[in-house]
């Protein structure tokens, strides 16, 4: 199993971003949100991730960067459950979109139920095509 989270699946593309929030697909479990869509590109990965901590909720940079640092761990350590539930290339964002400061546990239990959220929702579209 592959715990590393390496350049190509960094989300760095601004058409991609863009092609997330104009046309993605949501799924979200307190305080997490995953932005999706099924996109097919050229690195040789099954996904490719970003992650954003809100200005909004965090005002100082080390807050945001602290966040984003758990977010990215949490996917690293998790990713290979997601992984076994693809069968397509996505592209996704990941969002810690509250105030309050959780616990890496707190954070890394709410990745998994993310994850099997994020699951289901990709297997009923495959039902629903």
């Amino acid at each position: 199993m592959d715990f590393s989270y390496p350049k190509a699946e960094k989300l760095k593309s601004k058409r991609i971003i863009d092609l997330l929030f104009s046309e993605g697909k949501s799924v979200g479990k307190y305080p997490l949100r995953l932005v999706y869509v099924a996109h097919d590109f050229e690195e040789d990965v099954p996904l490719k991730v970003g992650v954003s901590v809100s200005k909004k909720y965090f005002k100082k940079a080390v807050d945001r960067n602290f966040f984003k640092r758990i977010l990215r761990e949490c996917y690293r350590l998790n990713k290979a459950q997601l992984i076994a539930s693809l069968d397509k290339k996505y592209c996704f964002m990941f969002f810690y979109q509250t105030s309050d400061k959780l616990s890496y546990q707190e954070i890394d239990e709410k990745t998994k139920q993310l994850f099997e959220k994020f699951a289901r929702a990709i297997s009923e579209e495959k039902k629903s095509i």
